[in-house]
């Protein structure tokens, strides 16, 4: 198994099959599950680097898979869908997606995409920190040593995206960023001029965060302009 594994849940098999080639000859290994079950399986089973991920799958639907597997992983996952509206993404993103792709959709957006998600991972294994780092913010404490995040002593779940997020804040407090620069410093990639994912990615941060998501104190709007970390804390 290489450092390149990436799990394709596709029922289509035209589909899989094309996409296992096209990967495959990029020096991916591409391991195919057909149903959500055996995606399980596989995960349960395989070390993968990332995760591409059909919604409308059978057994077990795409939303569930992705759920059981941010149960114990933060595994770059990239949902695959026919399904276009701003509720599907809203909703794919929300539960821990970290990239959206509307089919049909071109080869080498598929591959750039990849290839961003991977650099983060890339870069933290590449990364040995001697010492536990940790940040803090109010109540909220984040150790870059083994990426947990508390409030108040109690761990918080976050995604792989939203830990970026929250990183950036903390280690640069004063700081507004723009929805631009969120998204090329955590995507690692090219700014497509959709706002959906940063919108989702800081509400469904603000509501592990906060205590009233609608007047936070952690993660604060600067209108006109983006987001910076609370002045008060």
């Amino acid at each position: 198994m290489n450092n390149n594994t990436i799990l394709l849940v596709e029922d289509d098999r035209e589909i899989s099959e094309m996409l296992q080639s096209y990967l495959t000859a990029e020096n991916f290994e591409v391991l195919c599950a057909y149903d959500g079950r055996e995606a399980c399986r596989i995960f349960d089973q395989t070390q993968v680097q990332l995760v591409l991920l059909d919604l409308m799958i059978p057994k077990i639907s795409g939303m569930e898979v992705m759920q059981y597997i941010r149960k114990s992983s933060y595994v770059p996952i990239m949902i695959l869908s026919a399904k276009d509206s701003e509720g599907d993404k809203t909703l794919g993103l929300g539960l821990g997606a970290d990239d959206y792709i509307t089919k049909p959709f071109s080869l080498a957006e598929l591959l750039a995409r990849i290839k961003a998600n991977l650099r983060r991972t890339t870069q933290y294994d590449a990364a040995a920190a001697p010492a536990p780092v940790v940040l803090t913010a109010g109540e909220v404490t984040m150790n870059l040593s083994d990426y947990t995040v508390s409030k108040g002593g109690a761990p918080l779940e976050l995604t792989a995206k939203e830990f970026e997020i929250l990183k950036l804040f903390l280690q640069n407090p004063k700081k507004v960023y723009t929805k631009e620069q969120i998204y090329a410093l955590v995507w690692k990639d090219a700014y497509y001029g959709d706002e959906n994912a940063v919108n989702v990615h800081i509400s469904r941060l603000r509501n592990k965060l906060e205590d009233d998501s609608r007047n936070p104190k952690y993660v604060l709007t600067v209108w006109g302009i983006g987001y910076k970390l609370g002045d008060a804390l």
